[in-house]
C-alpha cells in the first residue's frame, strides 16, 4: 500500500495554552481553527508535507513523535535548548541527518530534523 500523509494531529489538554506555547517558543503561525464558534482545534501554517494541528483532548498525550524536517536546525536548538524539555541533545545520525527531540508542555514528541546532503 502506498501512503501519502496530508495531516497529522497531536492531543493537548488546554489548546490556548498550548498555542502560546508553540506561538512563543517554536515560532508557530496559526492557519485555521475548527469549529468557528467554538474552536477546540487549530492547525498551523506550513509549506508542504503534512499539516500540523493540535486539538483540545482528554487523551493526551498523543503518544507519537512528530519529525519536523528544517533548514536552520543549529540556530533553533541554540533558541530553544534551555525553554524546552529536551528527550535527545542535538546529534548526527547514522543516516546523514542531524536532528534533537524535544516535548511540548502536553508530552508530545516533537523532533526536529535537518538532512545534511
Amino acid at each position: 500500500m502506498k501512503t501519502g500523509l496530508k495531516h497529522v494531529r497531536a492531543n493537548v489538554k488546554d489548546l490556548n495554552r498550548a498555542v502560546e506555547w508553540y506561538e512563543r517558543v517554536l515560532g508557530f503561525k496559526v492557519e485555521a481553527t475548527w469549529p468557528p464558534e467554538n474552536p477546540n482545534y487549530v492547525h498551523f501554517e506550513h509549506d508542504g508535507g503534512a499539516i500540523f494541528g493540535l486539538m483540545e483532548s482528554e487523551h493526551f498525550p498523543s503518544h507519537g513523535r512528530f519529525n519536523f524536517y528544517i533548514s536552520n536546525l543549529d540556530d533553533l536548538w541554540k533558541e530553544i535548548k534551555d525553554q524546552v524539555e529536551v528527550v535527545e541533545e542535538l546529534f548526527d545520525t547514522a543516516y546523514g541527518s542531524r536532528k534533537f527531540t524535544i516535548l511540548d508542555i502536553d508530552g508530545n514528541e516533537l523532533g526536529f530534523v535537518q538532512d545534511q546532503g
